[in-house]
C-alpha cells in the first residue's frame, strides 16, 4: 500500500483543502500548514519505499495490481524499481520545499494554490510508479492541468501565453503517444486473443522492425517535448519565467524528468531494435542541445531565463547518457536527473528569493549581494558549483558517469559535449560575479535582508543533499545498479545484428558488448 499512500496522501490533502473556508485570507495560515504537512508526510512515504527497497535485485517491487477496466484489460498496476525509486523521492523531496518557498511570494487564492501543487505532486508519483500503460497516461495528462493553472494564475506578465504554449506542446507529444499505447494494446490482442496495457508483458511482446520505428517515434517525440530536446525546447524558457518561484522548482526538477524516464522505461526497452537505429541521432540532437543551450543561456540578461537555458543543456547529458545504453552512461543519467533536479530546483528556488526582495531578475539590476546578504551568497554558490559540476558536489558524478559511457559508445559526441561542460562554468559564474560581487550599484540592494528561517528551511535541504550526493555516490548509484544492468542487457540483447564484409555477424558498434549500443 506504500506506492499507493504515496500519491493518494497528497491527492487526499488536496480534496480536504477543499473542505476549508478561506474567506478574506483568514484562514490562509492553516491552509499552508495544511498543504505543508501533507507534502511531509508524502515524503516520509517516499522514503519508507526506499528504506525497503532490496537493491539486489532488478525486479518491481511494492508491486500493488488490482483489475480496473478488465474487459480491455486496463489494470491498476504500480511498482518501483532502481530507475524509478529515487525519482519519487525526489518528488516526495521538492514538493515541501516549493510549498516553503510559496509562502512569501503567493498571496492570493492561497487555497487554490495549494490544492494544484498537491493535486502535481499526486500525478507526478503517478507517472512513476505505473505499471500499466493506460495508467501511466491518465497520470501523464492529469499532471498538465494543475501546472497549467499554476502558470496561468499565478505567473507573472505573460503567463497565459506560456501556459497555453506549455499545454499545447505536451499534448501534441500526448497524442502521438496516445496512439502509439492503443497500438501496443492491439498488437498484444493479436498475438494473444486479449487485449493488454500491463508494461510487463508488453516487454515481452515481439514486434516487427518496421512497427517499431513507428511506435518509437511516438512515444519518442512525446519525450523529446518533455525534456525538453532540441529542437523541441522552445516552450521551457517562457514556462520557467512566467511560472511562479514554486511552479518553477517542480517544473525543472521533477517535471523534466518525466520526458527522460519514459526514454529509459518505454521507448527503449519496447522498442530496441528501433532505438539501436534512432540512438545516434537522438545523441546528435542531445549534443546540439548541451551546446545550443549553454551559449544561449550566456547571452541572457534574465536570470530566471538564464538557468531556464541551463536545463535545456543539462538535460541533453541525461539524453546522451540514455543513447549510450550501457551500465555507466544509464547510471549515469538516472544520478543526474536527481542531481539536476536538486542542483537546478535550488537555483530557482533563490533566484525567485532576489525576485520577492527586489521585484526584478535582471542580473543588471544586482551587484555587491555578498556584503549585504553573506548566507543567501554561501547557499547561491554551493548550488552553483553543484551546478557545473565541481567535484565533491553532486553534479560532478553524473556528468563524469555519461561523459564515461558515452565515451565507450562513440567519443565523437563526448568532445562536443565536452564544451558544454566549459560554458556551463561561463555563464554561471559569471552570472554569479555580477549578482554578489563587486560595489553595489544601485542603492536598493544596500537594504535586503538576508535568509529568513523560513527560507533556511527550504535552502538548507538542498544544499546538504548536493553534498551527500557528491561525497557519497554510493547511496544513490547502489538501488539502480541491478535495475540498470537488467534494462542494458535487454536492450542490448534485442538489438539487431549486421554482417560485416567479411560475412561474420557483430554487435551494431563497438567492441564489447557491455560497452555498445
Amino acid at each position: 500500500m506504500l506506492l499507493t499512500l504515496s500519491w493518494l496522501v497528497p491527492l487526499g490533502g488536496a480534496l480536504l483543502l477543499l473542505a476549508i473556508g478561506n474567506a478574506d485570507g483568514r484562514r490562509d495560515g492553516v491552509i499552508r500548514g495544511v498543504s505543508l504537512a501533507v507534502a511531509v508526510a508524502t515524503f516520509a512515504l517516499t522514503l519508507a519505499v526506499w528504506a525497503g527497497f532490496d537493491g539486489a535485485t532488478p525486479d518491481f517491487q511494492f508491486v500493488e495490481r488490482r483489475p480496473w477496466i478488465p474487459a480491455f484489460g486496463i489494470d491498476y498496476s504500480v511498482g518501483v524499481d532502481g530507475i524509478s525509486l529515487l525519482l519519487v523521492v525526489l518528488t516526495g523531496f521538492l514538493t515541501p520545499i516549493a510549498l516553503l518557498s510559496s509562502w512569501g511570494s503567493i498571496e492570493r487564492k492561497v487555497k487554490e494554490f495549494s490544492i494544484f501543487m498537491l493535486a502535481l505532486e499526486a500525478a507526478m508519483i503517478g507517472v512513476f510508479i505505473s505499471l500499466d500503460l493506460f495508467l501511466f497516461y491518465v497520470f501523464w495528462d492529469a499532471m498538465l492541468v494543475p501546472m497549467y493553472f499554476l502558470i496561468g494564475i499565478w505567473g507573472y506578465d505573460q503567463r497565459i501565453y506560456a501556459a497555453v504554449k506549455f499545454m499545447l506542446y505536451t499534448m501534441a507529444g500526448s497524442v502521438l503517444m496516445l496512439v502509439a499505447i492503443l497500438g501496443l494494446a492491439f498488437l498484444h490482442s493479436t498475438a494473444t486473443g486479449a487485449y493488454s496495457f500491463d508494461l510487463l508483458r508488453l516487454y515481452a511482446l515481439d514486434i516487427a522492425p518496421e512497427t517499431q520505428t513507428w511506435f518509437f517515434l511516438a512515444f519518442t517525440v512525446a519525450f523529446a517535448i518533455k525534456v525538453p530536446l532540441f529542437p523541441f525546447h522552445t516552450w521551457l524558457p517562457d514556462a520557467h519565467v512566467q511560472a511562479p518561484t514554486a511552479g518553477s522548482v517542480i517544473l525543472a526538477g521533477v517535471l523534466l524528468k518525466m520526458g527522460t524516464y519514459g526514454l529509459l522505461r518505454f521507448s527503449f526497452p519496447l522498442f530496441p531494435e528501433a532505438a539501436a537505429y534512432f540512438a545516434p541521432w537522438l545523441a546528435g540532437l542531445a549534443v546540439i542541445g548541451i551546446v545550443y543551450g549553454a551559449l544561449v543561456a550566456m547571452v541572457q540578461p534574465d536570470m530566471k531565463k538564464l538557468v531556464a537555458y541551463s536545463s535545456v543543456s543539462h538535460l541533453g547529458f541525461v539524453v546522451l547518457g540514455i543513447c549510450a545504453m550501457n551500465t555507466q552512461g544509464v547510471q549515469g543519467a538516472i544520478y543526474q536527473m536527481v542531481a539536476h533536479g536538486v542542483s537546478t530546483g535550488g537555483l530557482f528556488l533563490m533566484v525567485g528569493m532576489l525576485s520577492d526582495r527586489r521585484h526584478t531578475r535582471l542580473i543588471s539590476e544586482f551587484g555587491g549581494l555578498k556584503a549585504v546578504t553573506p548566507k543567501l551568497t554561501a547557499a547561491f554558490l554551493i548550488v552553483t558549483l553543484a551546478s557545473i559540476g565541481l567535484p565533491g558536489l553532486n553534479g560532478f558524478v553524473g556528468e563524469f558517469l555519461i561523459m564515461l559511457g558515452a565515451f565507450r559508445w562513440d567519443p565523437r559526441f563526448v568532445v562536443v559535449a565536452g564544451l558544454g561542460v566549459i560554458l556551463s562554468a561561463v555563464y554561471m559564474l559569471w552570472m554569479f560575479q555580477r549578482v554578489y560581487f563587486g560595489p553595489i550599484t544601485h542603492e536598493e540592494n544596500a537594504g535586503l535582508r538576508d535568509l529568513l528561517p523560513r527560507e533556511w528551511a527550504a535552502v538548507v535541504p538542498i544544499c546538504a543533499l548536493a553534498v551527500v550526493m557528491g561525497v557519497f555516490p554510493t547511496l544513490f548509484l547502489k538501488p539502480m545498479e541491478a535495475s540498470v544492468e537488467a534494462l542494458v542487457q535487454r536492450v542490448q540483447a534485442a538489438r539487431p545484428l549486421r554482417v560485416d564484409a567479411a560475412g561474420q555477424k557483430s554487435q551494431a558498434i563497438g567492441r564489447r558488448p557491455e560497452a555498445t549500443f
